[in-house]
């Protein structure tokens, strides 16, 4: 098999700088990742794609939370799409279910043809269908690109006989974007038995915030105060380790 090819999940240009000097070969950006990712400002993918030289796959997602959305939260997705057309972004990055749990075929067209030139995945909207096959089929019928997939389990080394099986139904005609708290000592097992080209995950760190004024009465965030004075950073010694126990 050759060697996966390494997309980093990161939350803003600092997080992309470091993917991409741990090796990464793509990036997807996001914010808030406390939240599993939601939609970044222009702002930010601008100057993510001016710092890095590998291809950047934007979130568009409008809050956290299950993937049945609005007529006004979904007329916002396809804003977002069409404005990052000329960001110099390589992709978007999206997923709508309907309330029964299938993929929501009218608004997967309707983002994929905002979306064109740009490259389309799917995330992991598709671990929370019903029936992971009849999801991919729906997939291909949208014209996806890739999807983003733990085989519907919390982690890939669990959902990799659902992978393996994906990657088959898949037979070329859509990418599986395999991901699910991969590690060091999982990662190779996961691509090797999935047979699987592409593999994501993130390489978290907690930094403690440069303020030396804190303000004990107030937080900005709800529920733990300390959050105001940490913040999540990618780790690129960490995505190194990852890359080569992934290609070792």
């Amino acid at each position: 098999m050759s060697a996966p090819l390494i997309e980093l999940c990161v939350e803003g240009v600092d997080g992309a700088v470091a993917a991409a000097e741990g090796g990464a070969d793509r990036v997807e950006l996001c914010a808030s990742l406390v939240e599993g990712g939601i939609t970044p400002s222009l702002g930010t993918v601008r100057a993510a794609v001016a710092a890095v030289s590998v291809p950047v796959m934007v979130m568009v997602r409008p809050r956290g939370g299950d993937f049945l959305y609005s007529s006004r939260e979904f007329a916002a997705m396809l804003v977002d799409v069409a404005s990052l057309r000329d960001t110099g972004a390589a992709g978007v990055v999206f997923g709508c279910l309907t309330a029964d749990g299938a993929i929501d075929e009218v608004r997967t067209r309707a983002l994929v043809a905002a979306a064109r030139p740009l490259s389309v995945t799917v995330h992991r909207a598709f671990d929370m269908t019903a029936d992971p096959a009849a999801a991919l089929e729906a997939l291909v019928r949208c014209g996806v690109d890739r999807v983003l997939t733990s085989g519907q389990q919390p982690t890939g080394l669990a959902g990799v006989a659902v992978l393996a099986g994906l990657v088959r139904q898949a037979a070329g005609r859509i990418v599986i974007l395999g991901c699910g708290a991969l590690d060091e000592a999982g990662i190779a097992r996961v691509w090797r038995e999935a047979g699987l080209v592409e593999l994501h995950f993130s390489a978290p760190a907690m930094r403690a915030s440069a303020m030396r004024y804190r303000n004990p009465a107030l937080a900005m965030g709800a529920g733990d105060p300390e959050r105001e004075y940490r913040h999540t950073v990618t780790d690129p010694v960490r995505v190194h380790a990852m890359i080569a126990a992934a290609r070792g």
